[in-house]
C-alpha cells in the first residue's frame, strides 16, 4: 500500500521492469474482446459460461454428438478405454458436478481428452459440466450448467448421440432434440439420492445454483450489500 494511484506506482517503475509484454497498455490488447462468454439456449436455461478465448477457433461454433459421462467416477473409468465410441467431433458432458451433484461444484470441468485421441493429434474438444475449473485451464469448456443435472437440469436429460450445438457469437448452447422428447425423459427422470443428515444434507437441501452464487438460501440477504462500490473504497 503505497497511497498513491496505480498509474503513479507505474510510472515510478522503470519501463524495463513493466514492459508491453508483461501489461498492455488500452492501445495494444492481448484481445479486442473480452474473454468469457455466458450461454443460454434449452441446456441451460439460467446460464452455463465459457472462457472462449482459451478455445480452439473451430470449436466455437460447432455441432457434434453427445457422449455422456454419468459422474466424475463414470468419466474416470471409461475415457480411456479404446473401445469408447467418441472423435474429434464429439461432444464430451459430464453430470453431477455441480453445487448439489459434486457436492460442491468441484473442479471437474476440464474433461481429459480420451487417450486414443490425443494419440491422434487431438488437442481440444467441447466439453460441457455443471463443474468448475481452474482460471489456468485451456480448452473449449464449457462451465457452471444452470441449473445442474443433480437437480433436474435439461444437463441430465441428455443421452449419448443426441446432437448439441454450441454458438459462441450467438451465446447459444443447444441440445437438437424436441421439446415432446425432452418431455418424456423428464417424466421418467429421477433425482439421485441424498445423504440423510448432517452437512452434506444440509447442503443439498439448501445449496442455491451457479447462477445465485452457490450461496445457502437461508443466507440469502443477511449480509449487507454494498451499492455504491467507488463510495465504499
Amino acid at each position: 500500500m503505497t497511497g498513491r494511484t496505480l498509474g503513479e506506482n507505474l510510472d515510478a517503475v522503470p519501463t524495463a521492469i513493466v514492459s508491453e509484454d508483461v501489461i498492455r497498455p488500452g492501445s495494444n490488447p492481448l484481445a479486442e474482446h473480452g474473454s468469457l462468454a455466458i450461454l443460454r439456449g434449452n441446456i441451460c436455461p439460467d446460464g452455463a459460461v465459457m472462457k472462449f478465448s482459451a478455445a480452439d477457433p473451430r470449436l466455437l461454433q460447432h455441432e457434434g454428438p453427445a457422449v455422456v459421462f454419468e459422474n466424475i467416477h463414470d468419466l474416470a473409468e471409461r475415457v480411456d478405454d479404446p473401445e469408447l465410441e467418441i472423435d474429434a467431433d464429439s461432444v464430451m458432458v459430464l453430470r453431477k458436478a455441480g453445487p448439489v451433484g459434486g457436492p460442491g461444484m468441484p473442479e471437474w470441468g476440464h474433461l481429459p481428452i480420451p487417450a486414443k485421441l490425443l494419440k491422434n493429434g487431438v488437442t481440444d474438444m467441447l466439453r460441457i459440466s455443471d463443474a468448475r475449473m481452474s482460471g489456468t485451464s485451456y480448452g473449449a469448456v464449457v462451465l457452471h450448467v444452470a441449473p445442474e443435472s443433480a437437480v433436474g437440469g435439461p444437463l441430465a436429460l441428455i443421452e449419448t448421440g443426441d446432437r448439441i450445438r454450441v454458438d459462441v457469437g450467438a451465446r447459444a448452447l443447444d441440445v437438437l432434440v424436441d421439446d415432446a422428447e425432452l418431455a418424456r425423459r423428464r417424466a421418467a427422470w429421477s433425482p439421485p439420492p441424498r445423504d440423510q443428515r448432517g452437512y452434506r444434507r444440509l447442503h443439498a437441501d439448501h445449496v442455491m445454483q451457479a447462477n445465485d452464487g452457490c450461496d445457502l438460501d437461508f443466507l440469502r440477504g443477511r449480509s449487507p450489500i454494498i451499492t455504491d462500490a467507488v463510495t465504499y473504497l
